[in-house]
């Protein structure tokens, strides 16, 4: 409804979402389908945004006029697509630089992770909104996980993936202390049960307190982690690199079926 304002829709719109991730799972779901609908939008209306203008649509309709408690990651990553380094200094002054790797690691890279459903929805304003609270007091914590980034980058320009999976572990156990919200006891479960079985590292992703554990592991060992998790759900992913698209427009109604815009 707020994109619909926000652009000025006023003919007949019809939309259709299909999804392949359940909602409220920590994969940045709601952003992409922001981010979405106002690219279909803008080619609607005859425009193609620049990603960067699509990434700061998104947030302020997400922030300014739907108030979810969000962050800002998920809108440019969806805008951006690909392996990026982002920094934030506010919701309108952000920069994005490309991790450039060499031929090979990030091939090695995607066959190092594993992607598992807890089995558990939930609404990340919630989670969200906590780890907010509780920000002025987990200044330490927050310091180095920021210093982290730049170390990680490193190591996987280096193609040290062992280094990689340590560092991603040592980032979770930092995130879990900014808020009791943000693991769950199935997510412990999944996480104690990989490590037993030779995962090197892992996170809930999106703000945590359900949804998805994407786990770290040498190759050879994912048969082991796979047997450890019998009953929890694996989803296959790959990388993707072009962010948003627009897969057919159509400005004057040239189909028969009179369609404008896909995304």
């Amino acid at each position: 409804r707020e994109c619909l304002r926000f652009l000025g829709a006023r003919e007949g719109v019809e939309i259709h979402y299909d999804g392949d991730l359940p909602a409220r799972s920590g994969l940045g779901s709601s952003s992409a389908f922001t981010v979405g609908l106002l690219h279909a939008l803008h080619g609607l209306n005859g425009k193609m945004p620049s990603k960067r203008q699509l990434a700061l649509d998104a947030i302020y309709v997400e922030q300014e006029r739907v108030r979810a408690c969000v962050g800002f990651q998920d809108s440019v990553n969806a805008a951006y697509g690909g392996l990026n380094r982002i920094d934030f200094r506010s919701s309108e002054d952000f920069s994005v630089a490309p991790v450039v790797l060499p031929p090979g690691v990030e091939a090695d890279l995607q066959r190092h992770l594993m992607l598992f459903y807890t089995g558990e929805a939930r609404d990340a304003s919630e989670v969200a909104q906590d780890q907010v609270r509780l920000t002025p007091l987990r200044e330490a914590e927050l310091t180095a996980m920021q210093e982290m980034v730049p170390l990680a980058v490193e190591k996987l320009a280096c193609g040290d993936m062992v280094g990689f999976g340590e560092m991603l572990h040592e980032g979770w156990k930092l995130k879990k202390s900014l808020s009791p919200k943000i693991t769950t006891s199935a997510a412990d479960l999944i996480y104690g049960r990989a490590l037993a079985a030779g995962a090197t590292g892992g996170k809930l992703t999106g703000a945590g307190g359900g949804g998805f554990f994407l786990l770290f592991a040498p190759p050879e060992r994912h048969g082991d982690i796979r047997a450890a998790l019998t009953g929890f759900l694996e989803v296959p992913f790959r990388f993707e690199s072009d962010g948003s698209r627009v897969i057919y427009y159509a400005p004057d109604g040239e189909r028969d079926d009179g369609a404008v815009a896909y995304q």
